[in-house]
């Protein structure tokens, strides 16, 4: 019996629908929107929700405790310096995490998503619907010599 079960499945098993979660909270940490179905918007709506929370506290703990749940980790290939910069300013799910996104929620209780819905798919008349961040989150720049190194790359 499914008692007090709200978890919703999604048509997957276990494993399938918290990875599935896990890239779309990742996605939507670093583009700040998503567009999904609506079932699963809800069902990301509550993960983001608690990863943020985690990442307000800010803690070594609440961190490895994020980086668990949402199944990152660093770059896997050798980077130059300038590719490690521009990997951690644009890519590092963790780091946008508890850098960008958590402070600029510092005052707020809950409610860091919404979903706006929109028109039913053509294909299959799924309702789809934006996932994203309520507040404008501003992300941090690299710094000015960050950007004159990856310059000088890109022109080799």
């Amino acid at each position: 019996m499914r008692h007090l079960k709200r978890t919703a499945k999604l048509g997957r098993t276990f494993e399938h629908r918290n990875a599935m979660l896990a890239n779309m909270v990742c996605s939507l940490i670093k583009h700040k929107r998503i567009t999904t179905t609506l079932a699963k918007a809800k069902a990301a709506r509550s993960v983001a929700e608690k990863i943020v929370s985690l990442g307000k506290k800010g803690t070594l703990h609440a961190r490895r405790l994020a980086t668990a749940k949402l199944r990152t980790h660093g770059p896997t290939v050798q980077m130059t310096k300038a590719e490690k910069t521009k990997w951690r300013t644009q890519e590092d799910v963790i780091r946008i995490l508890f850098e960008d996104i958590a402070p600029a929620f510092k005052g707020r209780a809950g409610g860091y998503t919404r979903i706006i819905q929109l028109e039913q798919r053509p294909g299959d008349a799924a309702n789809k619907a934006i996932l994203e961040w309520v507040d404008e989150v501003v992300t941090t720049a690299p710094a000015p010599q960050a950007k004159a190194e990856a310059k000088a790359e890109e022109k080799k």
